[in-house]
């Protein structure tokens, strides 16, 4: 998938030769993410789906592909051996626990089972909060999620957020949202990922003021006016672009 995102259309000769893996199994397995709409196939490769025919999730993975993955390996060189972090479920976050998995030594408590695999496959410590589960998004919402987390303390809490605007971070989902707010208050630092198309923008519900958020890493300098309020808030931004290339 990762080599499809980056490459928008790859054949299946170019896979074997990169995973190293036979023809006939890449066939299985493209037919495989063929029908859970993850990939198109066509003769002898695959390509992106056409996102008309995605779910929002579906649809949100394949955009800003480049940035969000700028973003997530610039957050994910901030933490090491021995930190604990909440990871709420996203996009930007699902990317971001592809490359923490790289760093030992991390345990993670997260609503997202995709995160938490990808954790544990690597050898991290994980904790899947329960509630309700919505399947779309593979994540635990509601209740019974909320009192979970608050049964935990973090060193830090890595949040994705639908916009950012002067107020703070906010989301378009009540449900999420209302797992945000439970990580950041049982969190020492919080730390936003979101790509600059969340800039200057505004949701239904906000997770928190300016001045709870200890940094904020994003792919392209704010405007004005919210680099503003984020210095004034004393909140750290991080652009990923720059740390790349330091």
């Amino acid at each position: 998938m990762a080599l499809v995102q980056e490459r928008e259309r790859v054949s299946v000769d170019e896979l074997a030769e990169l995973l190293d893996s036979s023809r006939e199994t890449l066939r299985r397995d493209l037919g495989l993410l063929a029908d859970a709409g993850r990939i198109r196939k066509f003769h002898g490769g695959a390509a992106l789906p056409d996102l008309g025919q995605e779910g929002p999730f579906a649809q949100r993975m394949l955009t800003a592909v480049q940035e969000k993955r700028a973003i997530a390996q610039a957050a994910a060189q901030l933490f090491g051996k021995g930190d604990t972090i909440f990871v709420d479920t996203g996009t930007t976050t699902l990317i971001f626990a592809q490359a923490l998995a790289h760093r030992p030594g991390v345990t993670v408590i997260t609503n997202g089972l995709d995160i938490g695999r990808t954790i544990a496959d690597a050898g991290g410590k994980v904790f899947i909060v329960g509630g309700e589960y919505r399947p779309e998004l593979g994540e635990t919402v509601g209740p019974l999620a909320v009192e979970q987390i608050e049964r935990f303390h973090a060193a830090h809490a890595v949040l994705t957020a639908g916009a950012i605007g002067v107020g703070g971070p906010m989301d378009f989902e009540l449900e999420e949202a209302q797992v945000a707010r439970a990580m950041i208050a049982q969190a020492r630092s919080v730390t936003i990922l979101a790509d600059s198309s969340k800039l200057d923008r505004a949701a239904l519900f906000q997770l928190c003021p300016l001045s709870r958020i200890t940094r904020l890493v994003v792919d392209a300098a704010p405007s004005e006016a919210l680099g503003a309020a984020l210095g004034d808030a004393g909140v750290e931004v991080l652009i990923a672009s720059a740390i790349g290339r330091s």
